[in-house]
């Protein structure tokens, strides 16, 4: 029942689209999932040990913004590289040095002497971390079945978004008891044995096919078959088109055929920045400043971290369902409304709930956006590349947003922060409705051969008058 290498190619997508889900496909999502969840850490325990800085007086805003301004440097030159290594070498090899290097990086901040050293090596950190969350959301699309593409990655985005109550919580517990440092060195430690554990994992049938690497393509798409017909049928394989054997050049991004899908993944990978990092992780600091002790801050925001993982849980439950355009849409303009109410809230209740939502929102379209959305916007010759040029807009602009925070929330307060954000969250709303297409049920192949704009005008039919 596996294919042959043909005229027409291995049949790469063809042949892992008809695979029933099975226990090969929930590893390839551990794998991948371990690894970014701990990459997500890196992220989130951020806030935390940032207000724990401030309270000891080893750093002041001004020092914060610069730690996470590096954060997103360090993430801007690690999202490029990744998409140069990860399209030309292979998936496998990129996630593997991105893993490594954040994770050695990680364990060394433990031991920092001063400021100036952890804001350094929170740099090489960041470059690993950009690399993670790129490569391993693209990987992920190319292994999965496009009946359960959707909810594949949502899932691996809930797991990932775990890592915002590992952080919140675990950062609640271990910063008061032990310090920050001990953050740090866990997560380097949990990063370095996942390196261990991925070492098997194979590389991505559909890269190898588009780089004419025929044989190599098929000798493991028959393994996989393999694996997956002990425990389960598999059907016939369904229709198939000669693929494109072609490296890709960069300029086609910004050609007639993909620029569309270029800027739109930039706005909303840009948006999902100022939502993550210019909002949410200046939250602990926002309520020190505001007067709220370091541990009732931290509770607050892990008690909203809450929301991170369930939704994942929501994107899960709708991406396959709802559509992927729309889906967006409905979600952002949710969250505008929640960022509206953040500035009327009276009580910490409220803060609580209302935090709690916009956090919801913002994961859920971390999920569906970032992690699904725009990787099916690119073909796979030109994906990791077109991901990054995404993804990299996002952590320019979080690398100079955090500037701009600091500036608005001393001069105006918080209101003028909830207001960035809306305001960003509505030219998301427009760049989806003009820029858009439906990609939901739809083969990476059938997505990369339609015309945007056909599919573009079918979004737009679909959407309320």
């Amino acid at each position: 029942m596996s294919g042959s290498i043909s005229i027409a190619g291995v049949n790469a997508g063809a042949r892992l689209d008809r695979l029933p889900f099975s226990t090969f496909h929930c590893r390839i999502i551990l794998l991948i999932g371990t690894g970014m969840f701990l990459d997500a850490c890196d992220i989130y325990m951020a806030p935390g040990i940032l207000g724990a800085l401030v309270k000891a007086g080893w750093s002041d805003m001004q020092t914060n913004a610069t730690f996470l301004s590096a954060t997103f440097l360090g993430m801007l030159l690690g999202t490029f590289t990744s998409g140069i290594i990860g399209d030309r070498y292979g998936r496998r090899f990129s996630y593997q040095f991105n893993l490594l290097l954040f994770g050695g990086a990680s364990f060394a901040a433990a031991f920092a002497p001063n400021m100036p050293m952890l804001i350094a090596l929170r740099f090489l950190m960041g470059i690993g971390m950009g690399a993670e969350i790129v490569i391993g959301y693209s990987t992920l699309s190319e292994f999965m079945p496009r009946a359960v593409r959707g909810r594949s990655v949502a899932v691996l985005s809930a797991i990932t978004n775990t890592a915002v109550v590992a952080a919140g919580f675990g950062g609640l517990w271990i910063i008061p008891a032990f310090g920050w440092r001990y953050m740090f060195g866990i997560v380097g430690v949990a990063a370095l044995i996942v390196w261990v554990m991925r070492k098997n994992m194979p590389e991505s049938p559909r890269w190898l096919e588009s780089q004419g690497r025929a044989k190599d393509a098929d000798a493991l798409l028959c393994s996989i078959e393999a694996e997956v017909a002990k425990s389960r049928g598999l059907p016939p394989i369904g229709q198939t088109t000669a693929p494109v054997i072609d490296a890709g050049r960069f300029t086609e991004l910004f050609g007639p055929s993909l620029i569309r899908s270029t800027i739109l993944g930039a706005i909303i990978a840009l948006v999902g920045s100022v939502s993550l990092y210019g909002f949410l992780s200046w939250v602990p600091t926002f309520l020190v400043k505001q007067g709220l002790s370091l541990n009732s801050s931290l509770l607050v925001t892990a008690i909203m971290g809450l929301g991170a993982p369930l939704g994942g849980v929501v994107a899960s439950l709708l991406a396959d369902r709802a559509g992927r355009a729309r889906t967006l849409i409905a979600l952002t303009l949710l969250e505008a409304v929640l960022g509206v109410a953040y500035v009327y809230t009276q009580s910490q209740f409220e803060l609580v709930a209302v935090g709690f939502g916009v956090t919801l929102c913002a994961y859920a379209l971390v999920a569906l956006g970032f992690g699904l959305y725009i990787p099916e916007l690119f073909p796979t010759r030109l994906r990791i590349r077109g991901v990054s040029v995404a993804a990299g807009t996002g952590r320019l602009a979080g690398a100079g947003i955090q500037f701009v925070i600091v500036g608005l929330f001393s001069h105006f307060g918080i209101a003028a922060v909830a207001a960035f954000l809306v305001t960003a969250l509505l030219v998301q709303v427009v760049a989806i409705i003009v820029l858009g297409r439906e990609t939901q049920n739809r083969s990476l192949e059938d997505i990369e051969r339609t015309a945007p704009e056909v599919q573009g005008a079918e979004l737009r039919q679909q959407l309320p008058a």
